[in-house]
């Protein structure tokens, strides 16, 4: 169990902004991710959990020892905190083979131990051919995969990776996938990841930290924050809904409904406890939650009829644009057979409006 408590200030220069991380957190068994945009500290994170750099404020406990703490003057050294650190670019020594660059990192283990573990990863990791080959002569993955496995063979406590999958195409970064969820496997090694890769969070987080302009804005399993994001500012960034300032027209707690006024339309929303009539709100409603099929007569109650303005296209997916900037994600099959509709019917269900 990881336990966190940091704070770090960089005073404003004339060519660069001030900036504050305050973060207070834990990363227990399995991949926790800290997810956020370039420059909001993700990776500031990593440095001063693995002592790489020095906090203002709080103090780092690893399986209850502790690493740091500002307020004693207690700051262990990076090679004894048993932390195993994963960069960008894997940090492989380039005239070493695999095999050597794994026996290095293992060098204060007795040889017979050090022999068996270089074997042991090499095999996990799929890299018993490439054993005598050096970085240079292996693909991006194959080198991730390599410095997943140098981590792990002095049987860290942690495992802190800073965007891995960066500069890797489609196939690289499922084979880094797979190579990280091999080592959970087999050692079930605590992860720290850093990413802003959206889909990628999703594929490997049991656990997410949202961290915004060096705060954490919103913790909780993927699927709960897709569910209910914790305000405008994280549905932004997830990049997934659409936010519609609304009215609240109506509540009847008795039948858990509401009645939202958006752009002079009514919609009808589930029972928002601590709302007046009145209220001026935020609804965030998921593109792929809203239902749109082509207008072809009679509409029924409760939809609308707008204009579709453009639409694009992805492998899995297509995105129509409408009027008010409404966008509306669905299946590329069923959007192939209807692309030369123009006016289209939209329902939103019930329980897809939510309130940040």
């Amino acid at each position: 169990m990881l336990e966190a408590r940091l704070q770090k200030r960089y005073k404003a220069t004339k060519d660069c902004p001030g900036f504050e991380l305050n973060v207070n957190f834990t990363a227990g068994p399995g991949v926790t991710v800290l997810f956020g945009p370039s420059g909001s500290g993700k990776s500031l994170t990593l440095d001063l959990i693995a002592g790489f750099s020095r906090p203002d404020a709080g103090r780092v406990l690893l399986n209850d020892r502790l690493l740091a703490d500002v307020g004693t003057g207690v700051a262990l050294p990076p090679q004894q905190r048993g932390c195993g650190y994963l960069f960008q670019r894997p940090a492989l020594f380039p005239h070493l083979t695999v095999r050597r660059n794994l026996a290095l990192a293992a060098a204060r283990l007795p040889k017979l131990e050090r022999h068996r573990k270089v074997g042991q990863l090499l095999e996990i990791f799929r890299l018993g051919e490439l054993a005598e080959r050096r970085p240079a002569e292996l693909s991006g993955g194959q080198r991730q995969r390599a410095a997943i496995a140098r981590c792990l063979v002095v049987e860290p406590e942690i495992l802190l990776l800073d965007e891995p999958s960066v500069g890797l195409d489609t196939a690289l970064r499922h084979d880094f996938y797979d190579a990280l969820a091999a080592s959970q496997a087999e050692f079930a090694v605590p992860v720290l990841l850093v990413t802003h890769d959206l889909e990628e969070a999703f594929l490997l987080a049991d656990q997410m930290l949202v961290l915004v302009g060096g705060r954490l804005v919103q913790t909780g399993t993927p699927r709960q924050i897709l569910e209910q994001p914790a305000s405008v500012m994280v549905a932004e960034l997830l990049g997934l809904f659409n936010l519609l300032p609304a009215e609240i027209r109506h509540l009847d707690p008795g039948a858990n409904r509401s009645r939202l006024r958006w752009n002079e339309v009514d919609l009808e929303g589930p029972y928002y406890p601590a709302r007046l009539l009145g209220d001026r709100v935020t609804v965030c409603v998921r593109r792929d939650e809203i239902l749109a099929s082509p207008k072809m007569g009679k509409v029924e109650k409760g939809t609308l009829v707008m204009n579709l303005e453009s639409a694009s296209e992805t492998p899995r997916s297509a995105l129509l644009h409408f009027e008010e900037s409404l966008i509306v994600e669905m299946p590329i099959e069923e959007y192939a057979g209807n692309r030369h509709h123009r006016e289209w019917v939209l329902k939103f269900p019930v329980e897809s409006l939510r309130l940040v």
